[in-house]
């Protein structure tokens, strides 16, 4: 089985789906593109029609979308454990990942994953609102499950809200209590310390997702002390 990822530095769809393998120890080869070379293009030319990451070969069966590839893994591997067990529950973990997914478009435009940058930038109306609304479900959640995942146990939606916390720990969001807490849980998380550590290794810059200016290093500096 082979996952296809883009920069881990950069591709937040890639986090998604590499983190159900990583969480359950799900065997995979991952093999990782750069974005926008000829090279990406070229290898996911005859894999997927999309021609994007992430995309899974299992065999016969290619998958080329994060969730689908969740969805797929979840049932074909795990026997369906990566969705909370009651069906309460998994209604509302699927009804805020698919509103991550289809969704929160001002964030995702205004605000790249970029894990290894300290950066500002102004936000737009609509991007405060996005947050807003991150907020709200991770603070909800939380109230449930204090010390926990967003259901407890770990879930696809707690893969599909991982490159927020990420974003907002690049762009320096502030966020409530709650929900601080929640960002702070997975930051804190062994699969994403691995990915973090696999993506401070990579050098290739991709200027388009350089959003913002950077965070001088003195002024990060006089953060971290006082």
């Amino acid at each position: 089985m082979q996952l296809y990822i883009g920069n881990q530095n950069y591709s937040s769809w890639s986090l998604r789906a590499w983190l159900i393998f990583a969480q359950f120890d799900v065997e995979v080869d991952i093999i990782k593109l750069k974005l926008f070379t000829k090279d990406f293009y070229r290898t996911l030319e005859n894999i997927a029609p999309t021609a994007k990451v992430p995309t899974l070969v299992d065999d016969d069966v290619t998958v080329w979308d994060s969730l689908a590839i969740l969805e797929y893994i979840n049932e074909a591997y795990l026997g369906g454990k990566a969705w909370p067990s009651s069906a309460k529950e998994r209604a509302k973990a699927r009804a805020i990942s698919a509103e991550m997914h289809s969704g929160f478009f001002d964030i995702r435009n205004e605000l790249p994953m970029n894990c290894r940058a300290k950066r500002k930038t102004a936000l737009s109306e609509g991007a405060v609102k996005d947050i807003a609304r991150i907020d709200a479900i991770w603070s909800e959640q939380m109230e449930q499950y204090p010390d926990g995942w967003l259901f407890g146990e770990w879930s696809i939606a707690d893969a599909m809200y991982a490159p927020v916390a990420l974003r907002i720990q690049t762009y320096d969001i502030a966020l409530s209590d709650k929900a601080r807490r929640y960002q702070q849980k997975l930051l804190n998380s062994p699969a994403m310390q691995r990915w973090l550590a696999e993506a401070s290794l990579e050098t290739d810059i991709v200027e388009e997702d350089e959003a913002g200016a950077p965070i001088p290093a003195l002024f990060l500096t006089f953060q971290l002390n006082h």
